[in-house]
C-alpha cells in the first residue's frame, strides 16, 4: 500500500522516482536562510517557486534547529506556523505539506489546519513516557505518515554504525507500538544531528543499510556544515556542490526523497541519478 495524508489524499508515489522535498524555514535564525520569509506571502512566493522547480512536498518548520539555536515553546512555534499553513493550504490545495516538528501539541494543530505528514527531528521521542511517544501516538490517531530522524544530543558512541541503526530501530518500534501502519513511516538518518563530520559521511556512504531496514528514507544534506569542511567553503550557500555529490550517492545507495533548500537546481542532478540507478530500466519519459 501506498503513504496517505491523514486527510485521505495519496502522497506522491516514491517507488517510482526520488522525491524532492523543498524547505521553508519560517524561523529568524536558521542557520542559511533565517529570517528570508517574514511573512506568509513571502513564505507562499517561496512555496510557489519551490514547486514550479519540481518540489513535490514542502517542508515547513517554525523552529531551528540548527546548533546553539534556542528552544521554542509550542504556542510561539504555531504562531510562527498556522498563519502560513493556512495561507498555502487554500492557495496550493494540492501540495503535500509536511511539519518540521517534534512537539505533539504543534503536530496537532497543523494536522487540524490541513498539514498531510509530520517529519520529526528528535525520532518520536520528544516527552517520551517510557514506550509511549506522544507524537507516535498523534499520528497513529490521525492516520498520519511519520518520518523518524536520527538525533543524539552529543556523538557519544562506542561503535557508531550498530548503534545508530538499533536508535532508529527504537524509533520505529515506538512508532509501530502506537499503532501507525508501516507504510506510513519513513526514516532520516540525520546528517549533522549529534554526530562527527567523518560519522556524517559514513551515513551517506553506507545508506543502503539504512534502506534495508525496509521503510522510505529521507537524506537531507543541504548545506550543512560538513561539507562546508569537505569544501572549506564557510558560506552556506557555496556548498550545493557537495550537496550534489551526497545526493548522487544517496540515491544510489537506495534513499527515497531529498530534502533541500535549491530546487531548481538540485532537480537535474536527482533526473541523472535516478536514471543511473534505473541502469537497463531506465526509458525516457
Amino acid at each position: 500500500m501506498s503513504w496517505r495524508s491523514p486527510h485521505g489524499t495519496p502522497l506522491p508515489a516514491w517507488r517510482e522516482r526520488t522525491l524532492l522535498m523543498g524547505i521553508l524555514n519560517l524561523t529568524p535564525d536558521s542557520f542559511s536562510d533565517g529570517g528570508q520569509l517574514a511573512t506568509p506571502e513571502d513564505a507562499l512566493r517561496q512555496a510557489e517557486a519551490l514547486v514550479a522547480a519540481g518540489a513535490d512536498v514542502l517542508d515547513l518548520g517554525a523552529e531551528s534547529t540548527r546548533p546553539g539555536s534556542q528552544t521554542v515553546e509550542a504556542r510561539a512555534e504555531l504562531d510562527r506556523l498556522l498563519p502560513t499553513l493556512r495561507l498555502l493550504r487554500r492557495r496550493l490545495p494540492k501540495t503535500p505539506l509536511s511539519i518540521d516538528t517534534y512537539k505533539a501539541d504543534v503536530a496537532v494543530a497543523a494536522l487540524a489546519e490541513g498539514a498531510d505528514l509530520i517529519n520529526d527531528v528528535e525520532g518520536g521521542r520528544h516527552n517520551l513516557h517510557g514506550e509511549d511517544s506522544p507524537m507516535a501516538q498523534v499520528c497513529a490517531q490521525a492516520g498520519c505518515p511519520l518520518i523518524l530522524m536520527h538525533r543524539r544530543k552529543e556523538a557519544d558512541y562506542k561503535d557508531f554504525w550498530p548503534e545508530f541503526l538499533r536508535d532508529l530501530q527504537g524509533s520505529l518500534r515506538l512508532a509501530r507500538l502506537a499503532g501507525i501502519r508501516p507504510e506510513q513511516l519513513w526514516t532520516d538518518p540525520g546528517f549533522g544531528f549529534g554526530k562527527t563530520p567523518s560519522q556524517n559521511l559514513q551515513l551517506v556512504r553506507n545508506l543502503s543499510q539504512l534502506a534495508a531496514l525496509g521503510f522510505p528514507v529521507l537524506l537531507g544534506t543541504s548545506r550543512k556544515s560538513t561539507l562546508g569542511l569537505v569544501l572549506g567553503e564557510t558560506d552556506p550557500l557555496k556548498r550545493e556542490v557537495a550537496h550534489h555529490a551526497t545526493v548522487t550517492w544517496g540515491i544510489a545507495q537506495g534513499c527515497a526523497m531529498i530534502r533541500a533548500h535549491d530546487i531548481a537546481a538540485l532537480q537535474p542532478v536527482v533526473r541523472t541519478a535516478d536514471a543511473l540507478r534505473r541502469g537497463p530500466n531506465w526509458a525516457a519519459g
